[in-house]
This record gives C-alpha cells, sequence and structure tokens, in this order.
C-alpha cells in the first residue's frame, strides 16, 4: 500500500521542483484509488494495465495508467504498418494540487523514457483531451504530442437515471448502447493526441497533422472545466487536471531522471 497525500497543510510549491518528483509502477488497487480521489471523471479506465505512480517525498500525489485502447480496430489505422501491440492509450492521468509546476509534462517526458527502454515494441502513444468537462489538452502540447483529432463530442452522454456521464463505449460494454443513443449528449469537443516514442512512425500518419491553433479557431478552446469564452459547461466541481490488470512486464523498477 502506497501513502496518498491527504494533509490539510499542502507542501509549499516555493520550495518544491518537479525535477524531485519520482515515477514508479503501483499496484491496480492503489493506482484505481487515487484516480477516483484525483481524477475529474471519478472513474477508472478498466482495461488499464501499466500503473505508474508520481511520488514526492515518497507520498503518492499522481498517477498514470496505460492500457490497449478499447477499440484498437479503429486506432490502428491511424499510422500506416503499426502491429496490434506497437501502440498503448494513456487511459488516465490525474495529479495533486500539491505538486509543483511541470510536474504533468515531466512525468510524460519520464514515462514516454521507461516505454522506449522497457517496452521497444511500443511505437507511440494515443491519448485524448476532453474539452467538455475538462481541457483541450495544454499538457500533452506542451510535452510534443502531435494533435491529430478535434470533433465534437458523440460519445460521452449523461445517465438520466443516476447524473453520470458515460462513454458510447462503456455504454457498449454494458448493453446500453441504444439507450446512450438517446441520452443528452455533452456540449463540446474531443481531442485525439498521438505521442510518436519512435519518431520513424510520425511519417506514417494516416490523417493530417493539425496546428494547435486550430483548436481556437474550432471553438474548442477549454481549461479546468471553462471555456475560453468564460461559460461553466459540464465541468464537475474539481480542481484536478487532466482498470487495470497487474502491470505489463518489469517496468517494476524506480525512474529517476
Amino acid at each position: 500500500m502506497v501513502t496518498q497525500n491527504t494533509s490539510a497543510t499542502p507542501l509549499s510549491k516555493k520550495t518544491m521542483s518537479a525535477k524531485k518528483i519520482i515515477l514508479k509502477p503501483i499496484s491496480a488497487r492503489d493506482a484505481n484509488h487515487a484516480v477516483v480521489s484525483l481524477h475529474y471523471s471519478k472513474s477508472v479506465v478498466p482495461n488499464s494495465q501499466l500503473h505508474l505512480g508520481v511520488f514526492m517525498d515518497n507520498v503518492l500525489e499522481g498517477v498514470m495508467q496505460f492500457g490497449p485502447s478499447m477499440r484498437k480496430d479503429l486506432i490502428v489505422p491511424l499510422v500506416d504498418g503499426t502491429k496490434w501491440n506497437e501502440f498503448i492509450e494513456l487511459n488516465r492521468m490525474a495529479f495533486s494540487d500539491k505538486l509543483p509546476r511541470n510536474s504533468e509534462s515531466r512525468a510524460i517526458s519520464i514515462s514516454m523514457r521507461l516505454l522506449r527502454k522497457y517496452c521497444p515494441h511500443i511505437k507511440w502513444v494515443i491519448s485524448f483531451a476532453d474539452a467538455t468537462q475538462s481541457g483541450d489538452g495544454a499538457i500533452y502540447r506542451a510535452s510534443g504530442f502531435v494533435l491529430t483529432g478535434i470533433k465534437k463530442n458523440s460519445q460521452l452522454a449523461i445517465n438520466p437515471e443516476t447524473n453520470q456521464v458515460m462513454h458510447k463505449i462503456s455504454a457498449f460494454h454494458i448493453g446500453k448502447e441504444y439507450e446512450h443513443s438517446k441520452w443528452k449528449k455533452l456540449s463540446g469537443f474531443q481531442l485525439r493526441y498521438i505521442y510518436f516514442i519512435d519518431p520513424t512512425y510520425r511519417a506514417r500518419l494516416t490523417v493530417p497533422e493539425l496546428p494547435y491553433s486550430e483548436i481556437r479557431a474550432r471553438g474548442a478552446k477549454m481549461y479546468k472545466g471553462i471555456r475560453e469564452r468564460g461559460e461553466t459547461d459540464n465541468a464537475l466541481d474539481t480542481n484536478q487536471e487532466t482498470g487495470g490488470a497487474s502491470p505489463t512486464r518489469s517496468l517494476l523498477q524506480e525512474a529517476t531522471v
């Protein structure tokens, strides 16, 4: 069991540096508990397989979860010639407000180095930004991800019985796809990002690379649930930015960079 910081008095960010964070694998149970506590959705992705804890002073302050995309058949064609096991999805990323500035981008950088070293078969990482409830993926842009898609939301809808948000794929897996099609869709956008661990795969991209400026041009700007025009739309009450089986392979080592 790892320790999660629940102290009422946060550490002073003035004396903290993102260079001090440590990433190491943690159990699915500990990761899921942290995600439910920190992530705006309060939910986990059940097929996450790799769970990386982000520690500051030996206290768990963030989590990154990776796993196969639920619809790999739709994702693998995005990069021509990609084999079934050559990509992975960053399913969840949740960080405590106690972490210092730039912790998110540093954690992404370290995680990509770990994947490159211990999982050399993985050539690229896909992730999605939820600009209906959270943000447009500023941290991905700061970390060198390529923007490959902006689309109006058609996947996230509100279950009228529970008032909870559910993704179309999640509804499919529990036999509620028809009901989901009738539910009210959230207003906003979904953005798709890809990070090329193997840079040679970037030339194989089968969809256009979009300039980051396209986000504003399409009205998809959002930060912490607040649209650029100043309106709050669908946002859950949270300050946080941005399962699973056992961890894959032997990323069971501490990583400091």
